[in-house]
C-alpha cells in the first residue's frame, strides 16, 4: 500500500518559535515557500498550471451577454453552484445595454450545468430566468456558504458587493440605486436573498472588483478581501467582523515589496485540504497591454501576508480566447469534484467583450499541486524539528525513469534515529498523491509521538508536491 504524509510548505509565523518544534498535526503542508524547511542541496521550487477541460458555462441568454463576470464557485452539500452578473456590452455603441442583475447555475458534478427557471425576478416581462437577485449590489454580488457556528438557518448564505451601478441603454430600477460601499446580504437557500442593511457596513476602499467574504475557521470572524489603490494601483485590503455587520478599519494586505502591478480581482480563500492555510488567485491586470489580464497563485499562513508567484497560473493559450480585454480572470472557488479524487477543479474566463457572450471553462490541477520541490538530478532538505502527533509520513509525489525519494529522520541535534534511515525504508517512487512511507519491521511513528524530527528528504527526478503526517 503507497501511503505519503501530506505537508504544503507554505509562509508560517514559526521564525519567531524557532527554539520549539513546529506542530503541524495532522495538516497537509504545501511546499510554497520554506517555512518547514532548515537546509537544502540542490534546491529547486516549481509552480505548475491546470490543465484546461470542457466549456462549463456560456451566457447566452438575454439577461447575460458578453461582460457577464465575477464568477463564484462553491459547493453546498451533493450541489455545485456558480454565482455570476448578467451584462452585455455593445462595442460597436460602446454602451451596456441592459441592467445587471445577479444569475446562478448549479451542477450535480462540477462539469455539467444547469441554468434553474427559478421565478424570482422579472426579465423583460418573464420570470422564466435564473436571476437571484435584482437590488443593491449587481454588479460583483459575491455570495458563501456561511460556516459560523452559530449562524441561523434563515442566513445560512451571505454575501458582499458594492453599492454603486451601472449605467447604460436602459432605465435603472431604483431598488439597484445605492452608494459608495460594501452592502451584506442573506439568504437561507441562496436563492431568496435580502439586504442586512440599508447603509454599506465597509466604506473605506474603492469595491470595483469582485470583493471576497467568509467566516474564518481559524480566527472565528468574518473577514473580507476588498479593493483598494494604492498610488493608483489596483490592490487587496483586509478586514474583519465578528457579526457581520460591523467592520474593522481595511488595511493592505502585503504580498510584493511594492505595488506596482493591478491585481484585479483576489479570489481569495482558505485551502481545501488545510483550512489554516489561505490561497489566492489574483488576476494581474495590465492595462498598457490592450487591458489583458492573467491569474497568479500566492498563498498565506495568516490570511495577511502572502507569497506571491509571478508567473502567470492561467496563461493566455490555455487553450484561447484570453488575450482580449479581461478575458482571462480566475473564479473564485477550487472544488473537488466526484469523478476524481486526485485533482482540483478551477474556473476561469475566456471570450470577454467580444460577441454576443463570454464562456467559463473548467481546469485541473493535481491535488494540492500547486507546486513542488523539483529535481532533474539530486537533491535533498532536511525539515525544521516537527512535533510528531501522527503514526505515518505521507507525502504527494511523482518520480520520473530511475529517480526516487528517500526519507530519513533525525533528532533534533542532527542524529540519526536507529531504525528510521532510508536504508530501512522500503523505496519510495511512482505517481501517487498520498504515498506513505514505511519502515522495515513494521515500525512506525507512533514510537516517535511527542518527539522533535527532522525529516531528511534525498530525492531525485521527482516533484514532491506535498507532505502529511497522520
Amino acid at each position: 500500500m503507497i501511503r505519503v504524509i501530506a505537508l504544503l510548505l507554505v509562509t508560517l509565523p514559526w521564525s519567531t518559535l524557532a527554539a520549539e518544534p513546529i506542530k503541524i498535526g495532522n495538516d497537509i503542508q504545501l511546499f510554497g515557500d520554506s517555512s518547514l524547511i532548515e537546509s537544502h542541496v540542490n534546491f529547486h521550487r516549481k509552480y505548475h498550471t491546470p490543465t484546461p477541460k470542457e466549456v462549463s458555462l456560456t451566457t447566452d441568454k438575454p439577461w447575460e451577454g458578453n461582460v457577464s463576470a465575477y464568477f463564484t464557485f462553491l459547493q453546498d452539500g451533493d450541489q455545485y453552484r456558480a454565482y455570476y452578473r448578467g451584462s452585455h456590452y455593445d462595442t460597436t455603441r460602446k454602451i451596456v445595454t441592459h441592467r445587471e442583475v445577479t444569475c446562478v447555475a448549479t451542477s450535480k458534478d462540477g462539469i455539467h450545468w444547469e441554468k434553474p427557471e427559478l421565478g424570482i425576478w422579472e426579465f423583460a416581462g418573464s420570470k422564466k430566468n435564473n436571476i437571484v437577485w435584482d437590488g443593491i449590489g449587481v454588479h460583483c454580488f459575491a455570495p458563501f456558504v456561511d460556516e459560523n457556528p452559530a449562524c441561523p438557518v434563515t442566513e445560512r448564505y451571505k454575501a458582499v458587493s458594492r453599492g454603486l451601478y451601472v449605467k447604460g441603454d436602459f432605465t435603472v430600477p431604483e431598488r439597484q440605486k445605492g452608494v459608495r460601499g460594501l452592502y451584506v446580504f442573506s439568504s437561507p437557500d441562496g436563492l431568496n436573498w435580502k439586504l442586512l442593511s440599508e447603509s454599506p457596513v465597509i466604506t473605506d476602499g474603492a469595491f470595483d472588483s469582485q470583493n471576497i467574504a467568509f467566516w474564518d475557521t481559524n480566527k472565528k470572524k468574518y473577514v473580507c478581501y476588498s479593493r483598494l489603490f494604492i498610488n493608483g494601483v489596483r490592490s487587496i485590503q483586509y478586514c474583519e467582523s465578528k457579526d457581520f455587520m460591523t467592520w474593522t478599519k481595511p488595511t493592505p494586505i502585503s504580498y510584493a515589496k511594492d505595488y506596482h502591478e493591478h491585481l484585479y480581482t483576489n479570489a481569495i480563500q482558505q485551502y481545501p485540504s488545510n483550512p489554516k492555510l489561505y490561497v489566492g488567485l489574483p488576476t494581474r491586470y495590465l492595462p498598457d497591454e490592450n487591458s489583458r489580464v492573467e491569474p497568479i497563485f500566492m498563498h498565506s499562513h495568516d490570511g495577511r501576508h502572502f507569497f506571491r508567484n509571478n508567473e502567470p497560473f492561467i496563461p493566455e493559450s490555455f487553450p484561447e480566447d484570453r488575450s482580449g480585454n479581461r478575458s482571462n480572470y480566475a473564479c473564485r472557488g477550487i472544488l473537488s469534484l466526484p469523478h476524481s479524487d486526485t485533482t482540483f477543479s478551477i474556473y476561469a474566463t475566456e471570450a470577454y467583450y467580444t460577441g454576443s457572450d463570454s464562456r467559463v471553462r473548467r481546469f485541473e490541477i493535481r491535488k494540492d499541486g500547486f507546486v513542488s520541490l523539483h529535481s532533474t538530478g539530486q537533491s535533498q532538505i532536511v525539515t525544521k524539528p516537527i512535533l510528531i502527533e501522527g503514526d505515518a509520513i505521507f507525502l504527494n509525489n511523482q518520480t520520473r525513469g530511475k529517480g526516487g525519494i528517500g526519507v530519513d529522520l533525525y533528532d533534533e541535534k542532527n542524529q540519526p534515529i536507529p531504525g528510521f534511515s532510508k536504508y530501512e525504508a522500503d523505496s519510495l517512487g511512482g505517481d501517487a498523491i498520498s504515498n506513505e512511507v514505511l519502515w522495515k519491521q513494521g515500525r512506525t511513528l507512533k514510537e516517535l509521538r511527542g518527539k522533535a524530527v527532522k525529516i531528511h528528504i534525498t530525492y531525485s527526478n521527482s516533484d514532491i508536491y506535498s507532505l502529511q503526517i497522520k
